[in-house]
């Protein structure tokens, strides 16, 4: 697994060769349609491959079409990391290693406030590492389904309560612990920094380039903007942001993002599952491909979606999917990338 992920950092904006041509890769998808149409695999909206910056498949099942903006829940915390970046660059933000709480020296006080507390660090949130007991995968203090049901958001992340047990290892990091409301204070910190709600601001340095139009932001009952998840684009529009991080952050012949921000983001710094290491809001993991790994960086959201970057066949997979809560939402994405979807990109002699 790890040498799969040294290898997904070294490839970025490197094209192999031996790729099947398009009119074949098409042909090899049919079973992939059927089998979908044949409803073995549940609500699947889209599934989209562009490699080398060409759609070489592209299919929309149900009632979605091209223009059926999808929530992908969770995915958005990727893009939050895309912002993050781009404020580093242009210097509003000093670095990940800034302290989350200064932020918000006008919201005390603050439950917990201490030193622990104050040495949270931007990175902390995005590795998913912090010392919140938050963890929406358990009914922790933190947990989001609790967020959602305040007024004040970023009220009820910055009082989560410490957890008691945290401590951090030889890298300086704390456990893996998946925590949508700290995603959440990093838009937060994006929008003070740069002077600009974060979707005006993301609109403006990602999307306006990338041609997305019409985001579905999904916001906090005060308006705040959900940075955490729940953004609804289409699939052509995550397949775009897939292509920039591919390309090291170009797009269309302008740099959007520094390359330097995104090899610190792909780099497998936390284990959060048995099969998946994590970056900066990006996970990472190898999919099978008959007895090897294709090593890939990837969006993630409830319900099936992802959008999978496999560098080594410069290629972006969309798979946008509305099985939200049901516990077999990922392995059927997983099953769609192994079964069908790698082996119609390469040759047999591959």
């Amino acid at each position: 697994m790890s040498r799969s992920l040294l290898v997904l950092v070294t490839c970025i904006g490197f094209a192999s060769n031996g790729l099947l041509a398009a009119e074949e890769i098409g042909e090899r998808f049919a079973s992939m349609s059927d089998a979908i149409e044949d409803r073995e695999y549940r609500r699947i909206e889209a599934v989209l491959v562009e490699r080398s910056g060409d759609i070489v498949f592209e299919r929309y099942f149900r009632r979605s079409s091209a223009d059926s903006r999808i929530d992908a829940r969770s995915a958005g915390k990727s893009i939050t990391a895309l912002a993050v970046g781009i404020a580093i660059d242009d210097g509003v933000i000093d670095g990940v290693s800034a302290p989350v709480f200064d932020y918000f020296d006008d919201r005390k006080p603050i439950v917990d406030d201490g030193t622990v507390k104050r040495s949270t660090t931007i990175e902390d949130l995005l590795t998913m590492s912090s010392a919140l007991d938050c963890d929406d995968w358990q009914d922790s203090p933190g947990n989001e389904e609790r967020m959602y049901d305040t007024k004040d958001w970023t009220r009820f992340a910055l009082d989560i309560p410490l957890d008691s047990d945290y401590e951090r290892d030889q890298t300086g990091r704390g456990r893996y612990s998946y925590c949508t409301a700290g995603v959440f204070l990093l838009g937060r910190i994006v929008e003070q920094a740069v002077g600009t709600p974060f979707d005006l601001f993301v609109q403006q340095r990602l999307f306006d380039p990338l041609g997305i139009e019409d985001p579905k932001w999904t916001r906090a009952p005060n308006g705040e903007v959900q940075t955490g998840g729940q953004l609804s684009l289409r699939a052509r529009d995550f397949a775009a942001i897939g292509r920039l991080v591919l390309n090291g952050g170009e797009y269309g012949g302008k740099r959007l993002i520094s390359s330097g921000w995104l090899r610190q983001t792909l780099r497998p710094l936390r284990q959060a599952t048995p099969a998946d290491a994590y970056g900066y809001l990006w996970w990472l993991r190898g999919f099978r491909y008959g007895d090897q790994f294709r090593g890939a960086a990837y969006m993630s959201g409830n319900g099936g979606n992802k959008v999978v970057l496999f560098p080594d066949l410069d290629t972006v997979v969309v798979i946008l999917s509305t099985n939200y809560n049901r516990r077999n939402m990922h392995q059927q994405t997983t099953e769609l990338i192994e079964k069908y979807i790698l082996p119609a990109l390469r040759s047999e002699q591959d």
